[in-house]
């Protein structure tokens, strides 16, 4: 089934996040208007966004951060995750 596509959409779009997201359409092997078309559908399908937004809280926001910097606890495995999370009383 065919659709003819005449209507157009516009956005002003930072140039550098354009430039970032164009390139990873390009390995996806998209074009920008199949991105976008991809979007739109998905904005129907889900009756919203197809992601959730959420302003992050404080804690979240400091994780992110220490993260960022390279701080924190690193495991070779998920099995000394969940050691060392049921350690810090976590399930």
């Amino acid at each position: 089934m065919s659709t003819v596509k005449t209507a157009s959409a516009r956005a002003l779009i930072d140039p550098t996040t354009k430039r970032q997201a164009e390139h990873i359409l390009k390995d996806l092997g998209l074009s920008v208007s199949t991105a976008f078309n991809l979007f739109y559908k998905q904005i129907i399908v889900h009756n919203g966004l197809p992601f959730n937004v959420e302003i992050p809280n404080k804690e979240t926001i400091k994780a992110i951060e220490r993260a960022r910097r390279g701080e924190g606890k690193r495991f070779k495995n998920a099995e000394e995750l969940f050691k060392d999370w049921e350690k810090d009383g976590c399930r």
